[in-house]
């Protein structure tokens, strides 16, 4: 999630470009890609933009088994992808490979 550099409100993505729908700042996504991990969740006709920092330092760690590699320790973290009246879906990062998967409630 971006903030507003003006006004502190959420800034949105649209066309290429995040803007802020309070105060009307707009920024391209190309810079904000440049500062944190940005990728793009497609739902129906809605589009996300989900941004996460690039590095795992401070997440809590949890006993996972990663897939790909065999490790049975994982960061994890929680994000609201669906309605508010849905559960949040539970992410994993494999501390020793950095594979990432996701858990449904």
């Amino acid at each position: 999630m971006e903030f507003c550099p003006k006004c502190k409100s959420i800034m949105v993505p649209e066309e290429g470009l995040v803007t802020c729908r309070a105060c009307g700042f707009v920024k391209e996504k190309i810079q904000l890609a440049k500062k944190k991990h940005a990728h793009e969740i497609s739902r129906n006709t809605r589009t996300m933009l989900v941004i996460e920092g690039e590095s795992d330092e401070g997440k809590p760690t949890i006993k996972a088994y990663c897939s790909e590699c065999g490790h049975d320790k994982a960061y994890w973290w929680l994000r609201q992808l669906r309605s508010a009246d849905e559960s949040e879906v539970r992410f994993f990062r494999c501390t020793k490979c950095g594979y990432t998967w996701r858990e449904y409630d």
